[in-house]
């Protein structure tokens, strides 16, 4: 399950009431953009600022310059990612500007801006179909490329599973979880790096692991503290109408 939204709440585990512990305690592998990433997109609406609100050539320049140099300084990591069948090395920033350019303008600049759906896409492309897109309260620019978003990208990528969770310290926690609990529900089942065709995950020293299939606690073994009685259950005629 992917984890995108405003920055501070994304990577905060306070301020996310440890989403990523409460998402691998449910069974699940929560996938989180890094940090770097933010830094680019950052950089990179110098580019939009100068084609299209006339700032001088070397804002352009800069932020290509910048790009440039920080795709230098993590080259080497994104190479081994790469040979890696556990993890997917970083896209590049104009990859991620590509990927939403006719969903949201590039001008969104303000906050986490179009690079909050250029996540979102970029997440559901990696096969990861489930998104909590998470935000502090009455959060503007997460409400509109965030939250804003959901209904088109549903529309393009049927199948997908968003949602927007509030953090706050006036909202519940229960509701948090809840959101949680039924986007895990949804979420499809995963498969290991190191399964074979047969269905078995074969480790390196050459032990054969069956694997097991654990379902979020919300999806299973719910007990309905107040049960409704049949007899107090409003009757339904043929055509399903109460």
């Amino acid at each position: 399950m992917g984890v995108v939204g405003e920055i501070l709440v994304k990577f905060h585990p306070t301020a996310n009431n440890q989403i990523v512990e409460t998402i691998e305690r449910e069974g699940a592998e929560c996938v989180m953009p890094d940090l770097a990433d933010f830094l680019f997109y950052t950089f990179s609406t110098g580019i939009f600022r100068h084609e299209e609100l006339a700032f001088p050539k070397k804002t352009e320049r800069n932020a290509k310059l910048f790009v440039w140099f920080l795709e230098r300084y993590r080259a080497y990591i994104k190479k081994q990612l790469g040979k890696s069948r556990r993890f997917e090395p970083p896209s590049l920033i104009y990859k991620l500007m590509d990927g939403v350019d006719d969903i949201v303008q590039l001008g969104n600049i303000t906050g986490e801006g179009w690079f909050l759906t250029a996540e979102m896409v970029e997440l559901i492309k990696d096969s990861v179909g489930s998104i909590a897109c998470v935000q502090p309260f009455a959060c503007l620019p997460n409400h509109v490329t965030g939250k804003g978003m959901i209904k088109e990208l549903r529309r393009r990528y049927p199948g997908t599973n968003i949602a927007a969770v509030d953090y706050d310290p006036g909202s519940s926690e229960v509701n948090q979880l809840n959101r949680l609990k039924l986007l895990l529900s949804n979420a499809p089942v995963g498969r290991h790096p190191d399964e074979g065709s047969d269905g078995k995950i074969h480790q390196p020293d050459g032990s054969v692991v069956e694997p097991r299939i654990q379902f979020a606690e919300g999806s299973l073994g719910f007990v309905d503290t107040e049960p409704v009685a049949e007899s107090e259950i409003p009757a339904m005629d043929t055509g399903g109408r109460i």
